[in-house]
């Protein structure tokens, strides 16, 4: 079962909008085998036109789920980001049975670690470390990661090279891959 972290910017999360997200994003759980240690973040957030934006994050081991939705009606939107997940985790799990995948995934974590050691000498102020484990992958399969996460980059292990690649979106809205070779 999802753990919850839910926030409210703008409102108060009651009983009620706590329940319904809850009862909603609980539905997802049919598509994976364990999410005992997952926690689902949702930000809710009224702004002052009296629309309603959910987002919602959910880090498991093997994928980052992350949605956005913003409508009139704060219920419609937890419904709409729910959809959107759903269909997410569809065209995930599509991709990977159609790849026909016999190997086990690496463990994906996801550390924020900021770093609090402030070092005079160095130009380059660091303030911000993520630590995560490479899942091996090829380079369709890492887009499509990227297109759900919504960033503009993505690292990853080349299933039949092992090597770190690197894909990303070009400003043309293609997308390039940075192959990594060892000297």
């Amino acid at each position: 079962m999802l753990n919850y972290n839910i926030r409210g910017e703008n409102i108060e999360v009651t009983e009620a909008i706590r329940n319904y997200v809850q009862k909603k994003l609980n539905k997802l759980e049919k598509y994976f085998e364990n999410t005992s240690d997952s926690i689902a973040h949702v930000n809710l957030k009224v702004y002052s036109d009296k629309t309603a934006k959910v987002e919602v994050t959910i880090p498991l081991p093997y994928l980052v789920l992350r949605a956005e939705e913003t409508s009139p009606d704060m219920y419609a939107s937890v419904d709409l980001v729910t959809d959107k997940l759903e269909r997410q985790i569809r065209k995930y799990k599509t991709k990977i049975n159609r790849k026909s995948r016999e190997k086990g995934f690496k463990e994906f974590q996801f550390n924020d670690e900021q770093n609090t050691k402030a070092n005079d000498e160095n130009k380059f102020d660091i303030v911000r470390t993520k630590h995560f484990s490479l899942k091996p992958m090829d380079s369709e399969e890492a887009v499509l990661q990227m297109d759900m996460l919504g960033h503009d980059f993505f690292i990853y292990e080349d299933a039949e090279t092992s090597a770190t690649n690197i894909v990303y979106r070009r400003k043309d809205g293609r997308y390039g891959l940075i192959e990594a070779s060892e000297k």
